[in-house]
């Protein structure tokens, strides 16, 4: 099997839900960490790869690392997957909480 055939599989298996309320308020699952926030734009590290969102005025309104859930409220115009290659130059938000 390729390489490309494996991903297929493995993501196929995974379920991540985003529920986008209004362009107000994110909710997504399947979060395994969150890389880098400010109100313009958070970067949210997923089981099928990097969420970026951007807007403004946003804030993460709920972090649970147990269910793996994170919601972003704020005026949220694009959201965005790409490949896990993100350049950790400082601790992930997660990271600095358990510090």
């Amino acid at each position: 099997m390729s390489n490309v055939e494996d991903k297929k599989s493995l993501q196929s298996s995974i379920v991540q839900n985003i529920f986008l309320e209004n362009r107000e308020k994110l909710n997504i699952s399947g979060v395994i960490d969150v890389l880098s926030f400010d109100d313009q734009i958070v970067i949210v590290e997923t089981e099928l790869g990097l969420l970026t969102v951007k807007g403004e005025n946003l804030r993460i309104n709920k972090l649970s690392i147990d269910t793996s859930e994170v919601i972003v409220e704020g005026e949220i115009y694009n959201l965005g997957y790409s490949e896990k290659e993100y350049s950790k130059k400082e601790t992930s938000f997660i990271g600095k909480l358990f510090k």
